[in-house]
């Protein structure tokens, strides 16, 4: 009898033909699936879990990402000074120490009139509550006219009491939050100041080492034009603060010293932050008179003007020029995000993108 041509006949006699379907198909395994399941289940759980756990602590990395920058803005006086013969320790607790003696005399400045405004005002309730009764008064008149305290009173009825101590432990909240927080600033900050060597070669060992040459020295460009950039920021935001303080003197607007160190401060923040200076300002000149406030508002214009196309751009002219458009979108963003931190950290973000694009993607891309 002929051998067959299948399978069986080319050395496979005796086994049996295995169904065509059974051949091209192979059914996978019910336990694969069910893994296959709870790693997706799993996964998605502990990525929830990641993100509620980011939110829980957003404060926390937010004063964690300012000290950070903090560090990165003044390291290149630190380095200065450690070039000088001076180890880095000491250079840290030099710049350490200038920094506490700004803040102690910013204090020292500011508590002393918030303590007597306060003061005069627990003093002077009880003669407006006097008023309130006394018809021929000012107060007294908006009382009989509009009848505030009764009104009042239906508002808050028996909760009046409760909303006050609420208000009062809301406060002290803030209050404590911003103590704690500005220590934990200050703490954190000596700590990356003093690794910042030891941060920035740990962060290296990520990069290959066939790249790491090339990252390095674009990263050093970075931190570089970022501290720059942050130097100038603040010897622009001095001479604001010192432009204020004699504008105050020369015009008897009270409380010169703090109002010249408050608006040095804002004026740190792009964008925003002199145009909040001048508006405060103004207002305190108000208790002086009308005249003196609407020269105050026109001083803050121009100054403005001289800052936007004069001071900034000297102090400016060793650090990366920003278009103004990246400027306003990157302070808009960095608020949207992250607050006063996201406004004030916007721009030398934007500052080393850009120093990443002309460096490393555009060069890539005008050659392919």
């Amino acid at each position: 009898m002929p051998a067959s041509n299948g399978p069986e006949g080319a050395g496979g006699a005796g086994r049996p033909r295995e169904p065509r379907a059974e051949r091209g198909l192979r059914v996978r395994p019910v336990s694969s699936w069910c893994a296959a399941g709870f790693s997706a289940g799993l996964g998605l759980t502990l990525a929830y879990l990641a993100v509620q756990t980011v939110l829980r602590i957003s404060g926390i990395l937010t004063l964690l990402l300012l000290a950070l920058f903090v560090a990165i803005s003044l390291e290149p006086l630190v380095a200065g000074l450690a070039r000088r013969r001076m180890g880095r320790g000491w250079a840290v607790t030099l710049v350490v120490i200038g920094l506490l003696a700004i803040l102690a005399g910013f204090l020292a400045l500011v508590i002393p009139p918030v303590s007597d405004e306060v003061a005069s005002l627990v003093h002077t309730l009880p003669t407006w509550l006097d008023q309130l009764h006394d018809h021929h008064s000012f107060l007294g008149r908006l009382e009989d006219r509009y009848h505030l305290v009764s009104k009042a009173r239906r508002q808050f009825g028996s909760d009046l009491g409760k909303a006050v101590i609420g208000g009062l432990l809301g406060a002290g909240h803030v209050v404590i939050n911003a103590v704690t927080g500005t220590a934990l600033v200050v703490v954190l900050t000596v700590y990356f100041m003093v690794g910042m060597e030891q941060l920035k070669q740990f962060a290296y060992r990520f990069v290959p080492l066939s790249r790491r040459a090339g990252a390095t020295q674009l990263t050093e460009e970075i931190l570089l034009r970022v501290g720059r950039y942050m130097l100038g920021n603040v010897v622009t935001s001095a001479i604001a603060g010192l432009a204020t303080f004699f504008w105050c003197i020369g015009f008897d607007v009270p409380y010169a010293a703090a109002l010249g160190i408050f608006v040095a401060l804002m004026d740190m923040i792009p964008v925003i932050g002199s145009t909040i200076g001048g508006i405060v300002v103004s207002l305190v000149a108000l208790s002086v008179s009308f005249p003196i406030a609407v020269g105050t508002a026109c001083f803050y214009t121009g100054f403005r003007l001289a800052e936007d196309y004069l001071i900034m751009p000297k102090a400016m002219r060793y650090a990366v020029n920003v278009h103004p458009i990246v400027t306003v979108v990157a302070v808009v963003v960095g608020g949207g995000l992250l607050g006063i931190v996201g406004a004030l950290i916007a721009i030398p973000v934007a500052v080393g993108i850009g120093i990443v694009l002309d460096d490393s993607v555009f060069p890539r891309i005008d050659a392919a």
